[in-house]
């Protein structure tokens, strides 16, 4: 039973530009629109809190105008802050350029800030409970200070903690060993098709998917297909496509994020993976409508949506 969700990956902040196209190297192109807007782990957070869980962050946050927007976005969410400050690390926190394009394809540089100062001696302040659904990222992991808090944290887990996982576009990246100690943990793998098959080197997304669980020592998968909506991999049973929402696509930030954040709330309503999944697919399609990194809807608007009122 899950009764928290608790956020091991970084929250950041996403200067957004949309352009009608990338510029060619060495060029320029003028935005249309652009934001400031707190990214990264908070999408995830966000969608899961406005779906009714209670969530927790326990990455880092810095010191400056970026670490404090940080905090008020969390705070307006009802997400609490876990994790001590670092008196000697006086960063600010992080931020990534997001290039949103007229497709609604997105594109990302990011800058790294405080959120890759967790240590093994801060994250031991942080009690998680056998109950709590434990978050982690493969941004997080390309830290080597995170890297090595997480990963002992992970090997001394209750057995009961559901683990979370989304590689994100990096996660391939990570060293063999690395990868193998979350592969032994994990209770829920999620990625796009494209993560799945850079893991697996799959094309296809069922056979990426098949391929995951097989890799795992006791998780399951979940592997998003764009508008498509998602695929389930659970041991024992065959694999399960669950049908996506067509909508207008108008920025897909967040979407991924979303998505995780809106399934984990579905299973610690007491939801089948399924039923979950479904909840999650609905989650991600409406905040492709909106503009933004944390654009999903609460509870309510995803029940309306359902029941057609």
């Amino acid at each position: 039973m899950i009764t928290r969700l608790v956020n091991l990956g970084n929250v950041i902040i996403d200067i957004v530009a949309e352009v009608p196209v990338l510029p060619e190297r060495g060029g320029d192109v003028l935005a249309w629109q652009s934001a400031l807007e707190v990214g990264g782990g908070f999408n995830q957070m966000a969608a899961a809190a406005r779906q009714g869980l209670d969530v927790a962050y326990a990455g880092a946050l810095g010191h400056g105008p970026f670490g404090d927007l940080a905090r008020q976005a969390l705070q307006a969410e009802g997400i609490a802050t876990l994790l001590p400050d670092a008196a000697d690390d006086q960063r600010d926190t992080g931020f990534d350029v997001v290039l949103v394009e007229a497709s609604g394809e997105r594109t990302f540089v990011t800058a790294v800030g405080a959120e890759a100062g967790v240590t093994s001696q801060r994250l031991d302040h942080v009690e998680i409970q056998p109950t709590d659904a434990l978050a982690i990222s493969g941004y997080g992991l390309l830290h080597e200070a995170n890297r090595q808090a997480i990963l002992g944290r992970l090997r001394r887990l209750s057995s009961e903690t559901t683990v979370c996982y989304d590689p994100g576009p990096l996660g391939h990246s990570l060293p063999e060993q690395v990868r193998d100690v979350v592969r032994r943990r994990v209770d829920w793998w999620s990625c796009n098709e494209r993560e799945a098959s850079l893991a697996t080197g799959r094309a296809n997304a069922a056979e990426a998917a098949v391929e995951l669980l097989a890799r795992l020592r006791r998780g399951n998968v979940v592997v998003r297909v764009g508008m498509s909506g998602c695929l389930l991999a659970q041991r024992g049973s065959e694999i399960v496509h669950v049908p996506g929402v067509p909508v207008t696509l108008v920025d897909t930030t967040g979407a991924g994020d979303a998505h995780f954040g809106a399934y984990i709330a579905g299973l610690a309503a007491g939801h089948d993976a399924e039923t979950a999944a479904r909840r999650a697919n609905i989650v991600a399609a409406l905040s492709v409508t909106r503009r933004g990194p944390a654009a999903s809807p609460t509870a309510e608007e995803t029940d309306r949506f359902l029941t057609g009122s």
